[in-house]
C-alpha cells in the first residue's frame, strides 16, 4: 500500500478522531498520510453540540470513555469547554505537517485535549503539545499565522470533501473513503480483502 494510496483525515476537536489516531498506526497494514482538516467545513460533520438533552450527551461521553478504556488509553478527561474551536490547533497541525511533524504533534495535541483535559482553544495547551515534539513556541506561533498555512488547511479540507470525506475520522484508500468511528478497521478490512483477491 503506497503512501499516496492511503490518507487519515482528522480534526483535533473530535474525540472520535482521537481514538482513531491512537489506532491507525497499528491497525492499517501500511502507512497513511495524516491529513489535518477543519471538520466544521465538511458536509456531515458531528459538531458535538446538537444533543436533544443532557442524558443524550452523557451517554455519548460514557461511550467515548468506555472506548478509550477498551483501547488501553489513559482515562479520558473532557476539555473545558467541549466542544472547543480547533482553528488555531489545526493551523499549527498544518504547520507541523510542513516540517514533517504531523503525527507526533497530532498525538501530543490529542492527548493534551482528551487525556489531559485541556482545551486546544487555549494557545498554551497547543504550545505544550508542540514542545512535546520539539517544536519551538515562537516558530509555532509564527507558522500558524502564515497565510500559506491557512490556505493549505482550507485547500486540504476542500480536497478531502471532494474525495468524499464527510466527517472525521476518515480513511481514504485509493478512491474508497471510510468515515466514522470504525473507519480505520473498515479500511483495514478493505485492504485485506483487496490483497486476498
Amino acid at each position: 500500500m503506497p503512501d499516496s494510496d492511503a490518507a487519515f483525515y482528522f480534526d483535533l476537536a473530535s474525540p472520535l478522531a482521537y481514538l482513531a489516531a491512537e489506532r491507525v498506526l497499528h491497525v492499517l497494514p501500511g502507512p497513511a498520510e495524516w491529513q489535518p482538516v477543519l471538520a466544521r467545513e465538511l458536509s456531515n460533520a458531528e459538531t458535538f453540540e446538537a444533543y436533544r438533552c443532557r442524558t443524550e450527551e452523557e451517554v455519548f461521553r460514557t461511550e467515548i470513555e468506555r472506548a478509550a478504556r477498551a483501547q488501553g488509553l489513559q482515562p479520558l478527561k473532557w476539555p473545558i469547554p467541549f466542544p472547543f474551536d480547533s482553528a488555531l490547533a489545526m493551523r499549527v497541525t498544518t504547520y507541523a505537517k510542513s516540517i514533517g511533524r504531523t503525527v507526533p504533534f497530532a498525538h501530543a495535541a490529542f492527548r493534551q485535549a482528551f487525556a489531559g483535559g485541556r482545551s486546544l482553544e487555549d494557545p498554551d495547551s497547543v504550545l505544550i503539545a508542540a514542545a512535546a515534539c520539539e517544536m519551538h513556541p515562537a516558530a509555532v506561533l509564527k507558522g500558524a499565522e502564515l497565510r500559506s498555512v491557512g490556505e493549505q488547511l482550507v485547500t486540504t479540507t476542500a480536497l478531502a470533501a471532494q474525495a468524499g470525506v464527510t466527517d472525521v475520522p476518515a480513511v481514504r484508500i485509493g478512491e474508497k473513503v471510510f468515515v466514522g468511528e470504525h473507519a480505520v478497521e473498515d479500511a483495514a478490512t478493505h485492504i485485506g480483502l483487496a490483497q486476498a483477491r
